[in-house]
Parts: C-alpha cells; structure tokens; sequence
C-alpha cells in the first residue's frame, strides 16, 4: 500500500471520528423539578438531560439555573460522561435565590457544541 493510500485512509478515519462526535448533537433539558430546600428562598433543582454522550471527547459537561435576564444563578458541573445512562438526572441543592425570581430556565452544555439544545423554564414552588 503506498504512502497515498495511506494517508486516504487515515483522513477517512478521521473525518468519520470527527463526524460521529457531531453526530451526538446538543444538549436537551428534557425535565426540571424544584424543591424548596430548607431555608426560605433556597431551592433543590433535579435536572434531566438527554444526550447521546460518546465518551469524554463528547459529553453533556454541565447545566446551569438562569433568570430571565439570563443572568447564571447556579452551575451543576457533570464530572464523567453518561454514555449508558441516558437520559439521566443530576441534583443540585442549596440553591439560594433572590425572593424576587420567580421563574428560572435551565439549560445543558455539552463539550462540543456548547449550548443550544433544547432549555427548560420553570417556576419556581411557592412564587
């Protein structure tokens, strides 16, 4: 086989890898339930997130509690991939927020695309 050969399928491999991490798409908040979670004002988020996570070159790597002004009031960091959990669900607690909010949107980033699937507002028990 002669170096040309080679290189084809090398480039072939490649662009099938690189294809396939895009392939998993983005990110989708697919449910959202809120707990109060102690002291007034501070709340319990389980999140569920689908993706079709391929490993640690492409995973859902955390998701976040918004306003409405799309200000961060939270951040959930995912530490390993969830290749055969999907979807699956993630909890957050403590989650302290000003008594004027009364609607959050949470939405999921993955390691390639970022953000951009599929977010999810709620509002929020007792407001």
């Amino acid at each position: 086989m002669g170096h040309r050969s080679i290189y084809c399928l090398v480039l072939g491999a490649l662009l099938l890898s690189t294809g396939a991490l895009a392939m998993a798409g983005e990110a989708d908040v697919v449910a959202v339930v809120v707990k109060p979670d102690g002291a007034p004002g501070s709340f319990r988020f389980d999140v569920t997130v689908s993706h079709e996570d391929a490993g640690w070159d492409h995973y859902v790597d955390q998701w976040e509690v918004l306003s409405g002004e799309d200000e961060v009031l939270a951040t959930r960091v995912l530490a390993h991939p969830h290749v055969d959990e999907q979807p699956f669900t993630r909890s957050l607690s403590g989650v302290s927020l000003p008594a004027q909010i009364r609607e959050v949107t949470i939405r999921a980033r993955d390691s390639v695309h970022g953000y951009g699937g599929k977010e999810m507002s709620v509002l929020l028990p007792g407001g």
